[in-house]
C-alpha cells in the first residue's frame, strides 16, 4: 500500500508491507515485528523492479500497527515519470527469511526477515501494495494545468489540475480508514479464495498438484532463463544472498537435494554429525576432563568432581565452484535443470569437502581429523604392514560406549590389503562382505567399513586406518544458505552458461576420545 507525494525532491511515503492475511501471490504472511532486527542495522536499498542501481534512498522505515511504513527520496527522473503515469504502481520487498514456519493453511508465516531492498514495481507480490495517488506541489499562479497531477484511481476521467493539492495530510483524513476501505473488495475476494482452497482436495499446501512451491519454481526459472525471464512476483520469491556478486540463495528443497547427493562424494559427511549455524564461527561447549565420582558417608563433605569444560571453536570456511551448462540443456523443457545442477554441485563440493574433513589444515579450509593431535593411536605391530592383531588392538582401544557405533575409515588400496587378512586359527577372512539377510555390506570385526579416498596408503609410520564413532567424534557445521549466480557471458562463445556456486562450511573434531588411529609401526 503506497501513497506517493512527489515534491521537487521526489519524496515517497507509503507502506511497503502489511501485517497478517490474506497471503500474497507467493503465499507469504508477515508477522508484526518481523523487520525489527533488520532495521536496527540499517535501511534497505531503493531499487526499481528488484534490479539495477539504486533509484534513490529510503530515509525512514518504521513498524506501526498497520505494517512497515517507509519514507524516501526518488532521484531517478524516469521512475518519477512512470509513477505519475501509472506504469509503476506498487512496492515489493527483497529479503532473506531468517525465521519462518507454515501455518495450518499451508501459508509461509514470516516471523523474522533480513530486509535487503524495497523496490518500486509494476506488479507487486501483494495485491494490497498499490499506489493510491501521485501528487505534486501546487503550480505557480497562472501556470497551465498539470495533467500528471491526476490520481491513479481514475486517470481516464480525472479533471485537469486546478492548481490546488489535496493530500490526506492537509485534509486531515485518516489514512488507515481510507486504505482499509479501498482494499476491502480485494481482501474479501482473497479470503473467499482461501476458504475454497481449504476444502478437501482444494490444495492448501505450498506445493500442490499444480506444481512446486513458488520459491522452487522461481529458482528453476532463474537457472533456466536468468532474471530476464522473471516477473516481479517470481523475483520476490527468490531470496537475495549476502554475497557482493548478487547471487540468489537456493531454496531449501534445492539445498536438500545437494546435501543428499553430497554424501555420495563426501563420505565423512555421511558418518559425522551435521548441524547448521548462522554465525561465522560455530562454538560448542567441549568437555576436557572426565568427572570423578567418590563414595561418601552421610555427613561427609562432597568432593569436587573436577569436571572441566572448554569451548570448541569451528571457524566457517568458504567453498566455491562453478559449473558450465550447455545452452541446449537449459532450453530443453524436458530436462530438470535443478536436479542436474544439484548433482554436479554435490560432486564438486563433495570432492573438496572429503579432502578437507580428512586432511584439512584449518587454514582456508576445515580442520581434518587426521591432523588433530588429540586423537590417540595404536601400533600395527609391524614396521610396514597392517596386521590382524593390530586391527583387533585398535578396535578395543576405543571405549565401549563409542565402539558400539564405530566405523572403519580407510582408502581403497588399504581396503584391498585388509581383505587378505585371515584368522590364524580358522583361516577365515577378517573382512566380511555379507550382512543381515545376505545384503551386500562390508564389515570388519562386525563394524561397517567406509572408503575415504583421501586417507593415506599403508607405509611405514603412516596412519592408514581410523576407527571410532564419528557421530560423536567429528562435527560438520553448514553455514545456512547456498548462493547461485548465473553468468551468461563468460562461456557464451562456447554455447554454455556458467553457474557460480558458493557455500560455507566448518568442520573439526568434537570428542577426540571417540576416535583412534592405526599407526604402521612395530
Amino acid at each position: 500500500m503506497l501513497e506517493v507525494k512527489v515534491s521537487p525532491e521526489g519524496e515517497v511515503i507509503g507502506y511497503a508491507s502489511l501485517w497478517g492475511g490474506p497471503a500474497d501471490a507467493v503465499n507469504d504472511i508477515v508477522q508484526p515485528g518481523a523487520y525489527r532486527n533488520s532495521l536496527s542495522t540499517g535501511l534497505p536499498l531503493m531499487l526499481r523492479e528488484h534490479k539495477g542501481a539504486p533509484i534513490g534512498q529510503w530515509t525512514d522505515a518504521t513498524e506501526d500497527d498497520i505494517g512497515l511504513k517507509v519514507r524516501g527520496i526518488v532521484t531517478d527522473a524516469a521512475t518519477l515519470a512512470d509513477l505519475r503515469t501509472g506504469r509503476l504502481d506498487g512496492l515489493s520487498i527483497g529479503f532473506i527469511a531468517t525465521k519462518a514456519h507454515r501455518d495450518t493453511a499451508g501459508r509461509r508465516v514470516l516471523d523474522e526477515m533480513d530486509l535487503r531492498e524495497i523496490s518500486i514495481v509494476k506488479r507487486p507480490a501483494s495485491s494490497r501494495a498499490r499506489v493510491l495517488s501521485v501528487k505534486s506541489f501546487p503550480p505557480a499562479a497562472g501556470a497551465a494545468p498539470n495533467s500528471e497531477s491526476m490520481t491513479m484511481e481514475d486517470q481516464t476521467t480525472a479533471a485537469p489540475d486546478t492548481g490546488t493539492t489535496e493530500t490526506t495530510e492537509t485534509k486531515g483524513v485518516d489514512i488507515t480508514a481510507a486504505v482499509t476501505a479501498a482494499l476491502a473488495p480485494v481482501t474479501t475476494r482473497l479470503e473467499t479464495v482461501e476458504r475454497m482452497l481449504r476444502r478437501p482436495g482444494g490444495g492448501t499446501t505450498a506445493e500442490t498438484k499444480s506444481g512446486p512451491a513458488p520459491e522452487v519454481k522461481a529458482f528453476s526459472e532463474y537457472l533456466r532463463y536468468g532474471t530476464a525471464g522473471l516477473d516481479a512476483v517470481e523475483v520476490k520469491a527468490l531470496r537475495l544472498s549476502d554475497d557482493e556478486s548478487g547471487g540468489y540463495l537456493a531454496p531449501p528443497e534445492f539445498v536438500a537435494e545437494i546435501d543428499k547427493n553430497l554424501v555420495q562424494f563426501s563420505p565423512i559427511r555421511g558418518i559425522a554429525t551435521v548441524r547448521n549455524t548462522a554465525r561465522s564461527e560455530a562454538q560448542v561447549p567441549r568437555r576436557t576432563g572426565a568427572p570423578t565420582a567418590h563414595w561418601v558417608e552421610e555427613d561427609d563433605d562432597r568432593p569436587e568432581t573436577e569436571t572441566k569444560y572448554g569451548l570448541g571453536r569451528y571457524p566457517v570456511k568458504e567453498i566455491a565452484c562453478y559449473i558450465d551448462v550447455p545452452l541446449a540443456l537449459l532450453e530443453d523443457a524436458g530436462v530438470d535443470v535443478s536436479a542436474e545442477l544439484a548433482m554436479d554441485l554435490a560432486e564438486e563440493f563433495g570432492r573438496a569437502e572429503g579432502e578437507a574433513f580428512v586432511t584439512g589444515s584449518g587454514v582456508g579450509r576445515p580442520f581434518g581429523f587426521m591432523n588433530d593431535a588429540d586423537i590417540g593411536f595404536v601400533k600395527s605391530g609391524h614396521a610396514s604392514q597392517v596386521t590382524a592383531d593390530g586391527l583387533i588392538d585398535l578396535f578395543h582401544a576405543v571405549p565401549t560406549f563409542y565402539r558400539t557405533n564405530g566405523v572403519w575409515v580407510l582408502n581403497s588400496a588399504t581396503l584391498g590389503v585388509v581383505r587378505k587378512l585371515k584368522d590364524g586359527t580358522t583361516g577365515q577372512y577378517l573382512l566380511m562382505t555379507q550382512g543381515i539377510g545376505n545384503a551386500p555390506v562390508t564389515t570388519l570385526l562386525g563394524r561397517p567399513v567406509i572408503e575415504a579416498p583421501d586417507m593415506p596408503d599403508v607405509a611405514g609410520n603412516a596412519f592408514p586406518i581410523v576407527f571410532g564413532d564419528f557421530g560423536q567424534g567429528y562435527r560438520v557445521f553448514d553455514r545456512i544458505g547456498t548462493s547461485i549466480l548465473r553468468d551468461d557471458l563468460t562461456q557464451r562463445t562456447k554455447g554454455k552458461v556458467r553457474f557460480h556456486a558458493r557455500k560455507r562450511v566448518a568442520g573439526g573434531v568434537r570428542k577426540a576420545e571417540a576416535l583412534k588411529k592405526l599407526k604402521i609401526a612395530a
